[in-house]
Parts: C-alpha cells; structure tokens; sequence
C-alpha cells in the first residue's frame, strides 16, 4: 500500500487501486464586479469545451461569441491557450482545441491558475482557480453550486467578434500599457478572493 496527498487530504491507495474518481473544483472571479464569484465542480475527464458551456450557463451568457482559455503561471503570465475553433497562431505553444482537449491532459495540481477571456474585442477575462481536487468522488455533468453576484456584461464593444481562424490577442491583454500585473491581489477582487474560504462550504451532495 502507499499514500498519495492531494492538498491536505492524504489517500491510502492498493498497489493494485487506480485513484479514478476525483472532482475538480474551479473558482471563477472578475476584476470588473466585486462581489461576483462562481464556483464549479467537474470530472477531470471532462474537455475545455464542457467546462467552457457549464461557465456560460452559471452566467447566462449566450454562446454565439468567441472564447479562449490560457494556462496560467502563479503571476497570471499566459501560457498554453486552448480556443474554441482551430486558429492560426504565431506562439510557441501547441494549437489545442476545447472540445479534443481534456482538462485533466493541462490541469492536475491545486492552485492552477486560468484566463477564461470570454470578450475577445475588448479583452475581458474571468480569473479562475483550481481550487480543490476533490478525491473519492465524481459528478455525471458539471455543477456550478456557488453563483454570487450579477456577471460583468457579456460584450462592451459594437461588434461581436466574428468566428476567424485568425484572430489572436496581442501581449498587452489588457489594452493598457500602464497595466500592472501586481493589481490583481485580493484587494483587486474587491471582497472575494481565492482563499475565501466562506465560498467553499461543504455541498450537501458530497
């Protein structure tokens, strides 16, 4: 037998036992809306796709616009990006798709950060978290089980970004030369933070 920890949770695992059942659970903020927070639970198995269509609903947001996820470093630096459609790009990063890409294939440690930039003229983004992997158990289909505050307006600019294989997102995300990554410390989320731990009780179904 040996032992395998996952945050503060220590598993007791058969030589023979694969750990197969496991829930992520993912933390969405906005720097736009203070109170604003979405917490979602979902298989690791699940794609980018499934968890792209289960952050829409928490924010009833229609799904006629282009998205992209990009991993994320501690300091929000961007890493790979994973589109909604295949797209032409010039980075050093593979071209991964939502739908054929698994969430588990990019994120397996606690505190992964992520860019859902769900506004792609203006360059908005939700800043998410894996907050907790969630051993011994699973869910059939995405569950967002915290939904505080009204979502940040889905589009500012006129046009709704039109479906290109070419459009990419330039390195100031932000649009401001001025910007300072160090602004996104709690203070930046208003109230809500990722160590809230108000936000995180148990769900009776677990």
């Amino acid at each position: 037998m040996f032992s395998l920890s996952i945050g503060k949770k220590i598993l007791i695992l058969h030589p023979k036992q694969k750990l197969t059942e496991m829930v992520y659970k993912f933390t969405l903020l906005s720097d736009e809306i203070d109170n604003f927070v979405r917490v979602i639970k979902i298989d690791p198995e699940a794609t980018f796709f499934d968890l792209h269509n289960a952050i829409l609903d928490s924010v009833k947001y229609e799904k006629n616009q282009m998205t992209t996820f990009f991993v994320c470093s501690d300091d929000w630096e961007k890493g790979q990006e994973v589109t909604l459609i295949e797209m032409e790009s010039s980075s050093e990063y593979d071209n991964l798709i939502m739908e054929d890409t698994k969430l588990e294939e990019l994120i397996s440690d606690e505190k992964q950060k992520l860019l859902y930039v769900f506004d792609m003229i203006s360059e908005r983004a939700f800043f998410m978290e894996l907050t907790e992997i969630i051993p011994g158990k699973t869910v059939d289909k995405p569950i967002c089980f915290v939904a505080e505050g009204d979502a940040p307006q889905q589009i500012l600019a006129d046009e709704a970004v039109t479906v290109t294989p070419k459009l990419t997102l330039d390195e100031n995300f932000y649009g401001d030369e001025d910007f300072n990554i160090d602004e996104l410390d709690e203070e930046g989320f208003g109230d809500m933070n990722f160590d809230d731990s108000s936000l995180f009780a148990e769900d009776p179904k677990f």
